[in-house]
């Protein structure tokens, strides 16, 4: 029957590179009750954030990824007001990487492999 008019449907935006990677997380995301967007770089990100910013309560960001990196989407994505609200938690492999990230807006930094347990209860504080 779907959902009431009223009800805003948000979305969880994973940003990953890695098929794998970012096909496991939305699919357990989806299975715990999220509705999932999925972007392979930075740019892609934006794109899905620019047709639907109010949506997104949370960005899952990777920063080693072609095209546009991490640092590079968050550069872009806090010069536009529409999007800095939006909070962001940094994904890497790269433990020095994702604390080096920390910066307005990001809510914490999770290295890969990643705890689900731990990512499921930072995504419902915002989500």
């Amino acid at each position: 029957m779907g959902q009431p008019a009223h009800v805003t449907v948000r979305h969880i935006l994973i940003v990953e590179d890695d098929p794998d990677v970012r096909g496991a997380v939305a699919a357990i995301l989806e299975a715990a009750g999220y509705h999932v967007l999925e972007a392979e770089h930075g740019r892609e990100a934006l794109h899905h954030l620019r047709a639907g910013a109010a949506d997104v309560c949370l960005i899952l960001l990777d920063l080693f990824m072609p095209e546009m990196n991490g640092w590079a989407f968050r550069d872009e994505q806090l010069r536009d007001p529409q999007l800095a609200q939006i909070p962001v938690l940094v994904l890497s492999a790269d433990p020095h990487a994702a604390k080096r990230a920390v910066s307005p807006g990001v809510v914490g930094t999770m290295t890969k492999p990643i705890e689900f347990d731990r990512l499921l209860q930072v995504i419902a504080q915002h989500c």
